[in-house]
């Protein structure tokens, strides 16, 4: 499995948006459940209250979630370009394997 996590702070006022967008029906899931190899994607809020957020995203591999990241490329942008609108600020935490398989 491969697993890519990002960190957003989220504008006041937007986070039922970012919710739907970020959410199980929202306009990424509906990207990603387009290639072979998503395997999900799970949404957190801080547990303080705040506005920030992680997105867990699932792949069965790295090739898997290159080979996304590169025919989606331009689709991706445009989303994310989107998406900025509802962000104050979004960080790449980074990919992860499991520890133990």
């Amino acid at each position: 499995m491969h697993i890519v996590v990002w960190e957003f702070t989220v504008r006041l006022g937007a986070e039922p948006a970012f919710i739907e967008w970020y959410g199980p029906s929202g306009a990424w899931i509906a990207l990603f459940s387009k290639a072979p190899g998503y395997l999900g994607t799970e949404l957190l809020r801080a547990a303080d209250g705040s506005a920030r957020y992680l997105t867990i995203d699932r792949w069965s591999s790295a090739a898997a979630y290159a080979e996304f990241r590169r025919k989606a490329g331009d689709a991706y942008a445009r989303l994310d370009r989107q998406g900025e609108a509802l962000t104050v600020s979004e960080r790449a935490i980074g990919e992860w394997i499991p520890a133990m398989d």
